[in-house]
């Protein structure tokens, strides 16, 4: 920060001097130390900073922020050009493989940019806009480097006061559940519902799931949120199920992984149950494939601990996640859900229909059944039928409802044979 500072003060004496931050992370470090342990690991992070200061310029000071974090100071530089070469020579130092007990592995490195000028007051600035390019760049995950701009602190700020909005609204009790049915193929009749979140604010403005969940995710806020999503979709089903619509109605509750990595979730799925009487045969839960097989160890315990009770899990998106399958075997999964993206395109695209048939066979090979998400056409619900997928969901039969409306929907819509 010393140097920082003083890098800053030459920037508002010396009219046009400029400098550079990079913001360095190590990717997949974490990989490392869980697998091969925190001894390792530092003596992996030691050949790091290796390799990093033997590829340093004069003008380049290196410095070790913390875990596997990294700051690369150069002062001056000519041009935004300089930095970006600076970050190909740290990329070139991690391209050859590190040794860890006869085992080699490969490191590479998300890398923000930040230009130091006489625009900036305060170093801590300098350090916080190369932190947010960098996360910008592994976020993108198609680049390795970012350089910090306008637009970046523009979407930090609406971060800021999206995450400040999102705590309120909890507290405001801001959010609501909508319902869309899932509907059994063969007979065209509603076999359940998907409850989904909607952050409605006192104004009437919607916010996108797309939006908050992520943001909720990060902030903690999920765990709340998933808890209050639980017991009222809960609490939905089992009246419904009261007004004699039948005890065969379920209810798909989307868990996001975080709430699956804690032992406690399924003491609150117990206490949501026991709460609204609903039977356990009538929820189902749903985690989307990619944060299945981001955590596989995490959640097993807990899935386990959901087999005993017979709470069936649904894999969501399906087919958009990793090439390896072998999960499906190992961990308690009843029922797939195609990605809609496959079975919008699937009439007019012979590799998407050749991919939900290969979901198809495989979920029915392994003792599962399918939803199929995204049907919008009669068409669809016809290829789906003829493909022997059991249930299908989407705005063909409806959008997603307020509770009200899917009531209605229920006693006015009993088939959607066409």
């Amino acid at each position: 920060m010393a140097q920082l500072t003083e890098a800053l003060d030459r920037a508002k004496q010396t009219p046009g001097y400029t400098f550079a931050v990079l913001f360095v992370d190590c990717d997949r470090f974490k990989l490392i130390n869980d697998s091969f342990g925190h001894l390792e690991g530092d003596r992996i992070l030691c050949e790091v900073a290796r390799r990093f200061h033997a590829c340093l310029r004069p003008t380049e000071r290196l410095f070790r922020l913390g875990g596997d974090e990294f700051t690369l100071l150069l002062d001056p530089i000519v041009s935004p050009n300089d930095a970006i070469e600076a970050t190909d020579r740290l990329k070139q130092a991690l391209s050859k493989p590190f040794e860890i007990k006869d085992c080699q592995m490969f490191m590479d490195a998300s890398i923000g940019i930040s230009i130091g000028s006489d625009r900036y007051q305060r170093p801590e600035d300098l350090l916080r806009d190369a932190d947010t390019a960098m996360y910008s760049a592994k976020a993108t995950m198609s680049i390795s480097y970012a350089v910090f701009n306008d637009a970046m602190r523009e979407q930090t700020m609406q971060r800021l006061h999206l995450e400040a909005d999102l705590r309120q609204a909890l507290e405001r009790q801001e959010f609501r559940l909508f319902y869309q049915p899932i509907v059994t193929l063969a007979s065209g009749k509603i076999m359940g519902f998907e409850a989904l979140i909607r952050w409605i604010r006192p104004d009437g403005k919607r916010i996108s799931p797309e939006l908050f969940i992520a943001v909720a995710e990060d902030m903690g806020l999920i765990l709340p949120l998933g808890r209050w999503i639980l017991k009222e979709a809960c609490r939905q089903m089992q009246a419904w199920q009261q007004e004699a619509w039948g005890s065969e109605l379920t209810i798909s509750v989307n868990v996001s992984v975080k709430q699956l990595a804690r032992l406690m979730m399924v003491d609150e799925i117990d206490q949501a149950l026991l709460e609204t009487g609903l039977a356990r045969s009538s929820l189902k839960l749903e985690i989307t494939e990619s944060h299945l097989m981001d955590n596989q160890q995490v959640v097993a315990n807990v899935l386990e601990k959901l087999r005993s009770r017979q709470i069936p899990l649904s894999i969501d998106d399906f087919g958009t996640g990793y090439s390896s399958l072998s999960y499906l075997h190992r961990l308690p999964v009843d029922i797939l859900k195609v990605d809609r993206s496959f079975v919008q395109n699937m009439h007019q695209d012979a590799d998407s229909r050749n991919i939900v048939k290969a979901i198809i066979s495989l979920a029915h090979s392994l003792n599962m059944k399918v939803i199929a998400e995204g049907v919008e056409t009669e068409e669809h619900y016809r290829m789906l039928s003829e493909l022997g997928c059991e249930f299908g969901q989407g705005y063909w039969f409806s959008r997603p409802l307020p509770a009200d409306d899917a009531a209605h929907l229920l006693k006015s819509r009993p088939c959607w044979l066409p």
